[in-house]
């Protein structure tokens, strides 16, 4: 598939790199590129069975997502602020659901639409220059792609308050503190390290680890069971091959040798 705001490369022949192209306008995230990451998400990732992991990065060395594209904001009304919202939202749902791992490596500003992005993703790794923050406040709104639900999920109630409320920005060391991100490196490090990760879990079986983030997902659903969800995902995962391999090469001693079957 050809995109205009994406750019996808390989690594390791099944970690896929997806970096924002829009470095003029520090990677801001408009509807061009948000429509791109909902065909990426919902119609060409899907179809890479090979497929071990997804990075999402941004371009140059200022910014990961600086926000979104504030100049489509000025034709907004209520209904169409609604609109712009709950398609984000519907959006970053797709990568938070995505079965397989999605590593955000942060290597810069991650403010407003980008903050909200990182923490679509399962994981986070910053560089030790980036910077989060929901600043909506400030254009007299607030977050609309989740970030008032999912910051306080990360960084608790407390936290998130002062932070949504005030707008402020916090540091690599600081998100990391309050459990924002895995993993601070040195800047240039973020693809590096999420693919290290990515690498790491894609040694699992596939299966078990889509039924962890299907399972970890449904704790924070209202209209789901978490406990119910891990119940129905470990009886699954209890009839495939992979369980009968993993148990199998644990009392043989053996490193497995998983199939995704």
């Amino acid at each position: 598939m050809n995109y205009e705001n994406l750019s996808l490369q390989t690594l390791d022949g099944n970690i896929l790199l997806v970096t924002i192209q829009r470095e003029k306008a520090l990677n801001a995230l408009n509807t061009q590129t948000m429509l791109e990451l909902q065909r990426l998400f919902s119609e060409d990732v899907p179809q890479r069975s090979s497929l071990r992991g997804v990075i999402l990065t941004g371009s140059g060395e200022r910014a990961f997502v600086a926000g979104a594209d504030i100049s489509e904001f000025v034709a907004l009304d209520a209904a169409r602020g609604a609109e712009m919202a709950q398609r984000g939202q519907d959006i970053f749902a797709l990568i938070e659901c995505f079965p397989k791992p999605v590593v955000a490596a942060v290597n810069g500003f991650a403010l407003g639409g980008g903050c909200e992005l990182a923490m679509a993703c399962h994981l986070r790794v910053a560089g030790e220059k980036a910077r989060f923050g929901q600043p909506e406040v400030n254009l007299g709104l607030i977050p609309g792609y989740g970030g008032t639900q999912r910051l306080v999920q990360y960084v608790g109630k407390t936290k998130a308050m002062e932070l949504l409320l005030t707008g402020d920005m916090i540091d690599a060391q600081e998100a990391l503190r309050l459990g924002l991100v895995n993993h601070v490196v040195p800047a240039g490090q973020e693809v590096n390290k999420a693919a290290e990760l990515i690498g790491k879990i894609a040694t699992k079986a596939p299966l078990a680890i889509a039924g962890v983030i299907a399972s970890v997902n449904a704790y924070f659903q209202l209209d789901e069971d978490g406990f119910a969800r891990e119940v129905a995902e470990f009886g699954k995962l209890a009839g495939t091959e992979d369980f009968r391999e993993g148990t199998s090469a644990f009392l043989q001693k053996r490193a497995p040798v998983f199939k995704g079957k």
